[in-house]
């Protein structure tokens, strides 16, 4: 996977599981497809409005916490940065986002995509919204808002608020 290959973690901790992330896709030729049981990659996005100071996040159905943007990759995602935009173009409803071309920041957490359990490991990318964008509520989430990156909302954890404040670095 070039994008983990070439992406320069921002600490020994990110490092680690950027290693982590590679030996995972060395031993597992389907490790970016959901039907890989111990994990599979997945490409997620959290969304900048166009002045930077508020961030579009899902309440997400099966967590109840709000989210960033994203899921898993499929067949026609040329690449993990094309499922990231496409994810969060699909959940957002919001046409021309603009992607930064670097993630921010990789996770990892368990998810129940399987009857025995798995993971995400999942790479993290910022899009800016186009000015006055409206959002649109899918299928995959009880709700969509835009909150202020410094007043997060209570129902997020502690990696959604990191990877916001990694976001707004980024800009």
């Amino acid at each position: 996977m070039r994008v983990l290959e070439g992406w320069r973690a921002p600490d020994a901790a990110q490092e680690h599981l950027r290693r982590e992330f590679l030996r995972h896709l060395a031993a597992h030729p389907d490790g970016v497809w959901r039907e890989c049981v111990p994990g599979h990659i997945t490409a997620s996005t959290v969304v900048l409005d166009s002045s930077g100071s508020q961030v579009l996040l899902t309440l997400h159905h099966k967590h109840r916490l709000w989210l960033q943007l994203g899921g898993h990759c499929e067949p026609g995602d040329e690449s993990l940065a094309a499922a990231a935009l496409r994810e969060a173009t699909e959940e957002s409803g919001i046409a021309g986002l603009r992607l930064l071309e670097d993630p921010v920041q990789i996770g990892r957490h368990r998810v129940h995509c399987h009857p025995q359990g798995s993971y995400h490991l999942d790479v993290q990318y910022v899009a800016i919204a186009p000015p006055r964008a409206r959002h649109r509520i899918s299928a995959e989430s009880v709700d969509l808002r835009w909150f202020p990156v410094d007043s997060l909302p209570d129902l997020t954890d502690d990696f959604v608020r990191t990877l916001v404040a990694c976001a707004v670095a980024a800009l």
